[in-house]
């Protein structure tokens, strides 16, 4: 029975959408601005919602010079999720780019107010998470290995300095804490209308309420935006409508994967022990009891989320859509699925049961499947972006706005953020799977996140390749985009459990086991979830010139080429394979898929090439077969002669394997002599069959994408998004083989790649040989040298190996 808490018995009655009185701690908002009364026919960019990210972003194009600047709210600004907000701001995130969104929206608030006289409420009190178990603590350890080349301060404190910045706290159970200086939490209303004022003052017009009735894309790339205001025609459109993203989404024909969930936190009146501390308290992120508890005045602000089973996921939002009117109101109170967690908080924080309860605020927030946000272009629509599926929008806002501008203004993101690609998603993204991984999502936000974490909710999609069946029973299945795709295979006798570790795991030795048979037998791996684009037409050797810093394969060869940036960057690699005059397929990871394609559909429509573009990437099987007998096992299946001097290296065929037609490329990602196999996807079990079955004399096995990783890195061979991405040049990631600046074409990239040539570059990727025990590398740790932190990543690393 819940004890404490006086006042939660009385409240359990809350009436449907009644609206809390609001407490903000030292907030002074100075009330809403009228609504401009001008309109304009024509702008560079419309922005659709009124939250904190829609008029973050239209200040920050405002001010970085844009004119022409269109916000369109439906009803008043804050509407939505933003006005009731808990507004935690942190610098911590568990990932690295997202570090950098989180750095800018606090370094944007903390000069809000002195740029635009508008108070924002912003108390910068610092924050702890709590570990009170072991694993917290090597989580904690293992975040600090991350943390020496950011520019955020992080630091792991013990038990008697976390009393100390929170002396209300029972540290009894207390291991360790992780303590971010200069976080702390902001008011979103106040927040948001200095941003607008913001807006306002550098030329952006904040147009509401008008609701975006109709979108209509024109055939040179324009929109027009009709509202019972009036209609815009506009260059640009940005979703950022928050919970009504899916209705707008839907204008177009796009189907939006985002859900709305009920999150509660309560407020207490005045605590007298509260009162009579000298300094405001730190934010405490209890990890094991799932919630947050910050100062709201002189009493205390707590929030829960609960376990995915006792969550609240308002699916009538996503059958029904949005009710008419819904704005600044909240659902009724519901206690009981937070009970257990404000009993843990009260045994933490024992002020708290003799506390008085006096608001509960449960409104609705919007998740994505995997809790990030969708920022950026969408694939397959000219000049739409999305800025939508915010759980955090308060910490994100200000960044998010900064990194968006720049991205549209200058044609290339700041930085790499390929974490929040809307085209991260797909047609397999169904509202089922949305659900379930919402759920999953809400309730896993305070577990303990691993290496190479695996989440299982809403799997497996309907994108499995034709081996999943045979290969399932056998195997641990990872998720890539949508895919089921082995990362290691049981051998008999060992665990065949996922028990992922801070420390070394369950499948360190059978991902050895798989290495040794690819570097001295013949292995099979899955590789369909590959991204595979065809390409054909007149222009498409003139695009592809155009497109990659590598020149075009000759008929019959494939290459390795990337796609560069404006600024010369690493936008993308893939391999290029020219099968037949004007005809190539194009190969990319399974997560860049759409981000990849979405770039080179755009070079397609922008210098007007007359090309045809498929996606062909849930038609095509793939297997690779490597190791130094597997051109034994392969010829045994087919007619080709698969010698040296007749199957070059790099070279492409078709032929037929055991009867399957399939496009053979002599490449591995292993470094070893291999194929890849290129099929129909319903054709992968037979071919699979034969594979193994022929190769019994040779000793044929599989193996999965953890062995594959450990073959490619002691190559130095280079993976998109590990040792390069937007954050780097070909140059200093070590690819100038695949870079051809002398070639005729002036491919994207190539101006801004001589320059950083003739200037000389500032670092180069290196591969370090580490001799490690028990905790080994998984990326991005710091690397000390005379007591400082390089400012790069760490080349990634497997277990005990280069």
């Amino acid at each position: 029975m819940l004890r404490g808490l006086r006042g939660l018995r009385g409240l359990r009655g809350l009436p449907l959408c009644a609206s809390p009185r609001r407490l903000r701690s030292g907030s002074s908002s100075q009330g809403e601005e009228k609504p401009d009364t001008t309109w304009k026919d024509r702008a560079e960019i419309v922005i659709i919602g009124g939250g904190c990210v829609g008029v973050s972003l239209a200040y920050h194009l405002a001010k970085a010079g844009m004119r022409d600047v269109v916000l369109l709210e439906k009803s008043e600004l804050t509407a939505g999720s933003t006005w009731h907000a808990a507004g935690l701001t942190t610098y911590f995130h568990p990932g690295i780019n997202l570090k950098k969104i989180h750095y800018d929206s606090i370094k944007l608030y903390e000069k809000l107010e002195e740029e635009t006289g508008q108070a924002v409420g912003f108390h910068q009190p610092g924050s702890i998470r709590l570990a009170t178990t072991p694993v917290r603590v090597d989580e904690f350890k293992y975040q600090m290995t991350r943390a020496g080349w950011h520019a955020t301060e992080q630091y792991l404190i013990g038990p008697e300095k976390v009393q100390e910045m929170f002396p209300l706290l029972n540290v009894d159970k207390v291991l360790a804490g992780l303590y971010n200086p200069g976080d702390g939490h902001i008011d979103p209303y106040s927040l948001t209308m200095a941003l607008a004022a913001g807006a306002r003052k550098y030329g952006a017009l904040l147009k509401y309420p008008a609701p975006v009735t109709s979108l209509a894309p024109r055939s040179d790339g324009t929109w027009d935006v009709d509202t019972p205001q009036g209609s815009v025609r506009a260059k640009r459109l940005v979703n950022a409508a928050g919970f009504w993203a899916r209705e707008v989404g839907k204008m177009i024909g796009l189907e939006h994967p985002l859900i709305p969930v009920q999150h509660q936190y309560l407020v207490t009146s005045t605590i007298p022990e509260v009162k009579a501390l000298k300094r405001e308290l730190a934010v405490l992120r209890d990890l094991e009891g799932s919630y947050y508890v910050r100062q709201e005045r002189d009493g205390l602000l707590l929030g829960p989320y609960e376990r995915q089973e006792k969550m609240r996921v308002q699916d009538s939002w996503v059958t029904d859509g949005v009710p008419p009117g819904f704005g600044k109101e909240l659902f009724e109170a519901d206690l009981d699925r937070i009970t257990e967690h404000l009993e843990i908080a009260m045994e933490m924080i024992p002020v708290l049961k003799k506390a008085d309860i006096v608001n509960v605020v449960n409104g609705p927030i919007t998740y994505t499947p995997d809790i990030l946000p969708m920022v950026g272009p969408h694939q397959g629509v000219r000049n739409y972006w999305v800025a939508v599926g915010f759980g955090y929008g308060i910490i994100h806002a200000g960044g998010i706005g900064k990194y968006l501008s720049e991205w549209i203004l200058q044609g290339e993101p700041p930085f790499d953020l390929i974490e929040l690609d809307p085209n991260r998603y797909g047609r397999w993204t169904t509202p089922q799977y949305t659900e379930a991984k919402a759920r999953e999502s809400y309730g896993f936000n305070n577990v303990v996140g691993y290496p190479k974490e695996e989440r299982f909710a809403g799997r497996p999609t309907q994108r499995v390749s034709g081996l999943y069946s045979i290969l399932q029973p056998r195997c641990s299945m990872g998720f890539h985009a949508g895919w089921e795709q082995p990362h290691w295979f049981y051998k008999p006798g060992q665990d065949t459990q996922y028990r992922p570790s801070f420390r070394r795991t369950n499948w360190f030795e059978p991902v050895g086991s798989e290495y040794e048979q690819v570097m001295q037998k013949v292995g099979v791996i899955d590789l369909s979830p590959f991204g595979k684009f065809h390409i054909k037409g007149r222009d498409s050797v003139t695009l592809l010139d155009n497109l990659f810093a590598n020149v075009v394969p000759k008929v019959g060869f494939t290459n390795i080429s990337h796609m560069l940036t404006p600024r010369g960057r690493v936008y993308a690699e893939l391999t290029v394979s020219h099968q037949a005059p004007g005809d190539f397929l194009l190969v990319t990871g399974s997560g860049s898929e759409l981000h990849d394609l979405r770039w080179i559909e755009e070079a397609a429509i922008r210098g007007g090439y007359e090309v045809e573009i498929s996606n062909t990437t849930d038609e095509l099987g793939v297997l690779g077969v490597a190791g130094p007998r597997a051109r034994q096992v392969l010829q045994k299946l087919t007619s080709e002669d698969l010698s040296d001097g007749a199957f070059k290296f790099l070279q492409v065929k078709p032929l037929k394997v055991a009867h399957v037609p399939v496009t053979a490329i002599r490449i591995s990602y292993t470094g070893e002599l291999g194929w890849e196999l290129y099929h129909r996807r319903e054709d992968s079990p037979a071919l699979y069959e034969a594979l193994m079955n022929a190769g019994q004399e040779e000793g044929i096995a599989d193996f999965g994408t953890y062995a594959l990783n450990v073959l490619r890195l002691e190559k130095a061979f280079r993976a998109w998004g590990a040792e390069m991405n937007c954050d780097t040049n070909p140059l200093e990631a070590g690819l100038e083989p695949f870079v051809k600046l002398d070639k005729p074409a002036d491919f994207i990239g190539k101006h801004a790649l001589r320059q950083i040539k003739a200037s000389g570059l500032k670092r180069r990727l290196v591969c370090l040989t580490l001799a490690t025990d028990d905790v080994d590398p998984e990326g991005n740790e710091s690397v000390w040298y005379e007591g400082k932190a390089f400012r790069w990543n760490l080349l990634e690393s497997m277990p005990g190996r280069t």
